[in-house]
């Protein structure tokens, strides 16, 4: 049995940026599905903002052929493009900006959403100009997509601006990976069941892993992508929301400020990595040609076109939490393009029983594992040991506990900017960054970026397809352990 969806108040949405990549392959799709499930109220209206000369007819074309390309049915997608609106501004000059603050205060009532799907170098400007025109009263809110800023000082500076324009209860810094049905059911899993909590510790838990793993390279990114790399893409944001939402506390209920008070403690808890230990705790290389998909790749320098780069494709770091909790237990991320496979997942690896009471004959005890998968196909699984059937003697086998959650249900799980959009409708912001989470985030990032930048090494090299550098492998494995590359 599933829930019914639970209809939102009548809203203006504005996308800056709504001819973009995100805009057109995320956005509009996930807008499209909850109206088409009913939770989106007729009087609603989505406003797509860019510098291309489009009207409202063209813009619900461009849009028209991406739904019908993601699987929308004709009739509903034509009565979801009603809603669809188009103004052509640009946020360093005035034309347009007044027949677009007109447009937007024809519904007073409405809450209205500027969702900052640009580059953070135009999200200041961008405030400013809503400011300017008074629509940032009322229900107004504002949703900045990463990265906020490319270090502490920068990601403040970024803050600081807007925040004179829209208050703190106001902003949504989105991290969309934490709208991930996976992630959700993580909450649930350990807080849901006492089954996982009482073991939810260093006494029980061997060490975690955290993938994020692209078969792409940077392709047409290449150019932003050379000035951010995979620690400020993926690890400073992502990757840690991930370990936050594993390693944090029990908050004393889900309300937003509880949720994200434990998750702050968390990242202020993380072990320092600097110019002191960089070395041991950290690998970063950059993907050369090789092979993808089955087919031939160039490698990043040919994305580039340029010859030389040190901008990291890979990383890998072991982790530590300073707390009675996690001490001593090691979180390995790892995150990179062009690796074998896409698939992003949290594996919790349990400690090995302390004493065997079978033969050697029964075949080996393998350690239990908890393994949530986050993409491409959302699962969760409990690996155990049990008996093989059958006669012959006792011999173990390492099986898992499998749950599709398409299958378990029975219905295509939301994409999590559904869920995340909506939650920004209606206030919500438990699934969303505080202020004080991103720069405690920058706090632990920085240092690793000025080690890497002060040791003047260069990336390793790693051939496309492949998992990495193999200091990578050595990372783990020094320590006894493995990486986790079950894709069954």
């Amino acid at each position: 049995m599933t829930a019914s969806p639970q209809p939102v108040d009548a809203f203006d949405l504005v996308i800056f940026g709504g001819t973009g990549d995100l805009a057109v392959r995320k956005l509009l799709p996930a807008l499209y599905h909850r109206y088409a499930d009913g939770q989106i109220p007729d009087t609603s209206r989505i406003v797509g903002i860019a510098r291309e000369g489009l009207d409202d007819e063209g813009y619900r074309a461009h849009a028209r052929k991406a739904l019908m390309e993601n699987g929308g049915d004709k009739s509903k997608v034509d009565d979801f493009l009603k809603l669809l609106h188009y103004r052509s501004l640009d946020a360093r000059k005035d034309e347009g900006w007044d027949a677009f603050a007109k447009l937007i205060g024809e519904q007073p009532d409405h809450v209205r959403v500027f969702y900052l799907s640009t580059s953070p170098d135009l999200f200041v400007d961008i405030c400013n100009r809503l400011g300017a025109y008074g629509l940032n009263q009322g229900k107004a809110r504002v949703v900045l997509e990463k990265p906020i800023g490319r270090d502490l000082k920068s990601a403040n500076q970024i803050n600081d601006d807007v925040g004179q324009v829209f208050d703190e209860s106001q902003t949504f810094r989105i991290d969309h990976y934490l709208g991930k049905e996976t992630v959700q059911n993580l909450l649930a899993l350990r807080f849901g069941n006492i089954l996982f909590e009482p073991l939810w510790n260093a006494e029980h838990i061997d060490h975690v892993q955290i993938t994020v793993a692209e078969t792409l390279g940077v392709g047409q990114r290449a150019g932003y992508y050379d000035h951010a790399g995979a620690l400020r893409d993926m690890v400073q944001n992502h990757i840690l929301q991930l370990l936050c939402m594993v390693a944090m506390e029990p908050p004393s209920s889900l309300a937003p400020d509880a949720v994200r008070d434990e998750k702050l403690k968390v990242l202020r808890s993380l072990k320092p990595i600097d110019e002191s230990n960089a070395a041991q705790l950290t690998v970063r290389g950059q993907y050369r040609a090789g092979a993808a998909e089955g087919q031939s790749v160039p490698g990043y320098l040919d994305e580039l076109k340029d010859h030389k780069s040190n901008t990291e494709t890979f990383v890998a770091v072991k982790a530590e939490i300073a707390n009675w909790r996690w001490a001593g237990v090691p979180f390995y991320l790892r995150t990179g393009k062009r690796l074998p496979e896409r698939v992003s997942e949290i594996v919790v690896v349990f400690k090995p029983v302390p004493h065997s009471i079978f033969d050697a004959s029964a075949g080996p005890l393998a350690q239990n594992r908890l393994v949530l998968r986050l993409q491409p196909d959302e699962n969760i699984k409990l690996w155990v040991t049990i008996k093989h059937p059958g006669p012959g003697g006792l011999r173990l086998r390492h099986v898992s506990l499998d749950m599709s959650f398409a299958e378990a249900f029975g219905v295509q799980q939301p994409d999590a900017y559904e869920r995340l959009i909506l939650d920004v409708v209606r206030g919500n912001p438990t699934l969303f960054m505080r202020r004080d989470e991103v720069e405690a985030a920058w706090h632990w990032a920085d240092p690793i970026l000025a080690a890497w930048a002060d040791s003047g090494e260069s990336p390793r090299p790693y051939t496309s397809g492949t998992w990495g550098p193999s200091a990578a492998v050595a990372l783990i494995e020094r320590d006894g352990r493995t990486w986790n590359e079950d894709s069954e």
